[in-house]
């Protein structure tokens, strides 16, 4: 159903649509979500056709308001403009009305409770004739309509505008009926711009508990899959400090029990080998370093648990002391140097030597 509000809005000049045909007449009153078309009075509608191509409804907005400037005069600063969809000739129709006009009846129809769905001019209801014009009697004005022109009858200018083309006269039920199709299918809605109707976003409670059981799902099956993955993870790690304790076990002495296997494995490497670099590594860089200095010579030698080696260095001259302490210091050991003593052809002192 549908509720069809003629203005400026009068209570008993309304109509029901329903069922493609009007169901009642009269002072009505809108029911609970029933649809509501308001019928914008003819004289205060100015209705002019042209062609306005364009690819959405902001563009032929925009280049109707052009083609309108150039055809009126004064500014376009007070008027409403609103176009409407293409007709078979290519050309659409275009309104305008002025913006306190649409503000008033907006005004008006709130007041009631009412926003309609749809303002249609009042001379867009008939329908357009092939050759001259058709009339209809509204109730409140007469309405006249041609190819590309609708207009309210005024007496004096009618005649002027009319000359000797034919008009035919709606009766009621004709009259009805365009009603009807243009409910249907308005050819010009003036709630455009400005003026056009904010949708109300109906929430749907239903929906959103849906939605948020949907999100909780998720929730779970995600913290369940991480949870999962932890698990899985933890006896991974387990596994391979298993592993790893079993491989510590063949490195460490028979019979030893595996508390930590990384720490008792360093404490009994380093008892093998030695602190620090460990005695092999240290004495040999040592050897290397005396070696390649001819005419010095090691005398004593003592490896101690911290890993600092401490050797009596004899040389012929005191130059190859140096060179030794530069060499060793070139194989990265770190040497501290005590007191030299003897003659010429025979200097000993004592070095120490540690890891860098």
């Amino acid at each position: 159903m549908t509720l069809v509000v003629f203005l400026p809005d009068h209570a008993e000049r309304r109509l029901r649509v329903a069922q493609g045909a009007v169901a009642a007449r009269g002072a009505l009153v809108a029911e609970a979500g029933e649809p509501v078309i308001a019928i914008a009075p003819a004289a205060d509608v100015a209705l002019h056709w042209a062609e306005v191509p364009a690819r959405s409804t902001a563009q032929a907005l925009a280049a109707a308001r052009l083609l309108v400037g150039e055809a009126m005069l004064g500014t376009l600063a007070d008027q409403h403009v609103a176009v409407g969809p293409p007709q078979e000739n290519g050309e659409r129709p275009i309104a305008v009305v002025k913006a306190e006009k649409m503000a008033a009846w907006l005004a008006a129809l709130a007041g009631e409770g009412l926003d309609p769905a749809a303002i249609v001019p009042a001379s867009l209801l008939l329908p357009a004739p092939e050759a001259g014009y058709v009339r209809a009697d509204l109730g409140g004005e007469v309405v006249l309509r041609g190819a590309t022109s609708a207009f309210a009858e005024e007496a004096g200018l009618t005649a002027l505008i009319l000359g000797d083309a034919p008009v035919e006269t709606l009766d009621r039920t004709a009259i009805e009926a365009a009603i009807v199709a243009a409910t249907a299918a308005p050819p010009l809605d003036l709630r455009q711009g400005g003026f056009a109707r904010r949708e109300q976003l109906d929430f749907d409670w239903r929906q959103a508990r849906r939605a948020l059981w949907l999100i909780a799902a998720t929730l779970i099956v995600t913290l369940a899959l991480n949870l999962v993955l932890i698990l899985r993870y933890n006896l991974d790690a387990a596994e391979l400090e298993h592993r790893a304790d079993v491989l510590a076990a063949t490195g460490l002495a028979r019979g030893e029990t595996v508390n930590d296997a990384q720490r008792q494995l360093t404490a009994r490497l380093a008892r093998l080998r030695g602190a620090g670099l460990g005695f092999t590594q240290t004495a040999a860089t040592a050897f290397a370093a005396i070696r390649a200095v001819p005419g010095s010579e090691l005398r004593a030698l003592n490896f101690d648990q911290t890993g600092v080696l401490r050797m009596t260095l004899v040389t012929q001259t005191e130059g190859q002391i140096t060179d030794v302490l530069d060499r060793l210091r070139a194989l990265g050991l770190t040497v501290v140097a005590g007191p030299f003593a003897g003659q010429p052809g025979r200097f000993q002192g004592e070095l120490t030597v540690s890891p860098r």
